[in-house]
């Protein structure tokens, strides 16, 4: 049983909750961030995160995929977790529906070079197309195998500026990894929320941290905006300090 830590009453709605979180920011869209980490810092066991979560954290994790208009993800990501298109089921479409949202959110995916196997199970739900961000390093026989199984956008740089730049008609991003990725964005300043699974176990190996790469400086200094415990996990949204 899920209960907000310091609230008034331990009975509420998730979907509800995460729906009518405020989000807003000028110039481009909102970016939220979702990752899953033990205790001592991993977000993976033998290279899936999936092996991480409990109970509680599908319906999370359903809840939080209910909000964005774009999920923006990593090849990389993408590859070791298998990834599938976005499903929803009919309460959470409706609900997006009623918001003035389309009933799905697109999945976006970031591979500079196209890295990604064009017989992917990301490509097998032709109604609702991903979006395969990439540039011009990307291999042209790769482009052609795609054929119309996904939409592509070729951007000049991949920077997270220029992500969001193409993705501007969107209100809400969300992010969910790899580290390097979500490095660049919290690097740039553009992580407005994290979401952070916290599982309470340790795991040792030699998994990633949920962000990877160069020092951030100045770091970026997030808030505690609420907390949910579970049984074995806390569920904890930082929002943006200033």
């Amino acid at each position: 049983m899920l209960h907000q830590v310091h609230a008034d009453t331990s009975t509420f709605d998730l979907l509800d909750l995460y729906l009518s979180d405020t989000r807003s920011v000028s110039d481009r869209p909102w970016v939220m961030m979702n990752m899953i980490s033990s205790i001592d810092g991993a977000t993976a066991i033998g290279g899936r995160s999936t092996g991480l979560g409990d109970d509680d954290d599908p319906r999370v994790f359903g809840a939080i995929r209910a909000v964005p208009d774009v999920i923006l993800v990593g090849a990389g990501t993408v590859t070791a977790e298998n990834y599938a298109p976005v499903t929803l089921d009919d309460e959470r479409r409706e609900r997006r529906v009623a918001l003035g949202k389309t009933e799905l959110p697109t999945l976006a995916v970031v591979s500079g070079r196209l890295s990604i196997d064009p017989e992917a199970r990301l490509f097998s739900d032709p109604e609702h197309k991903a979006l395969i961000i990439t540039s011009a390093m990307a291999d042209p026989a790769k482009l052609a195998m795609l054929g119309d199984a996904a939409d592509v956008a070729i951007l000049p740089s991949l920077d997270p500026e220029s992500i969001l730049g193409h993705l501007g008609a969107a209100s809400v991003v969300l992010l969910e990894g790899g580290p390097t990725l979500n490095a660049q964005f919290a690097g740039a300043g553009l992580v407005d929320e994290m979401n952070l699974t916290l599982r309470s176990a340790v795991v040792a190996g030699d998994s990633k941290r949920i962000t990877s790469g160069p020092d951030i400086d100045p770091i970026l200094e997030m808030t505690v905006d609420r907390v949910l415990q579970g049984d074995r996990s806390l569920f904890i949204r930082y929002l943006k300090t200033g």
